[in-house]
């Protein structure tokens, strides 16, 4: 069975402003095509890297997932080691679903992810106000 993680995307503002941040980190790091999320202690479930994903979590709301690749171990300049998560580059949107604060990031079982966001037969996603209103009335 494959798990999760959910992680807060502290400071972002929407999907479209999560997927620039990593742009711009990726650029920096000189690795264009992969992306990190970057967290204090590694998750010990060897089943996340079976076909795991990371939720983010966007002003309180799940509203994007990557695929984790894998984890990198690191220290910063005063020697504490850190995790870096390793993710996949494409933020694939899920059905909007409301979550509370935590910190640092938490298990997510498969049957608690919120599905993949289908896509119009123009290609776009339904806009955020018709995504609310059907969430409301339980149509998704």
């Amino acid at each position: 069975m494959t798990t999760h993680i959910i992680k807060l995307a502290v400071g972002i503002r929407d999907v479209a402003h999560l997927e620039s941040v990593q742009q711009e980190r990726a650029a920096a790091r000189g690795e264009p095509t992969t992306r990190r999320a970057y967290t204090r202690h590694k998750p010990v479930r060897p089943d996340v890297l079976d076909d795991g994903s990371l939720y983010w979590v966007v002003q309180g709301t799940i509203r994007c997932r990557q695929r984790i690749l894998g984890f990198e171990e690191e220290a910063d300049s005063e020697g504490r080691k850190y995790c870096l998560f390793v993710l996949d580059s494409e933020l694939v949107p899920v059905v909007p679903t409301q979550r509370g604060p935590f910190q640092g990031w938490r298990y997510l079982k498969p049957d608690e992810a919120p599905a993949d966001l289908e896509r119009g037969e123009d290609g776009e996603l339904p806009p955020d106000e018709m995504l609310k209103e059907l969430r409301s009335l339980g149509l998704i």
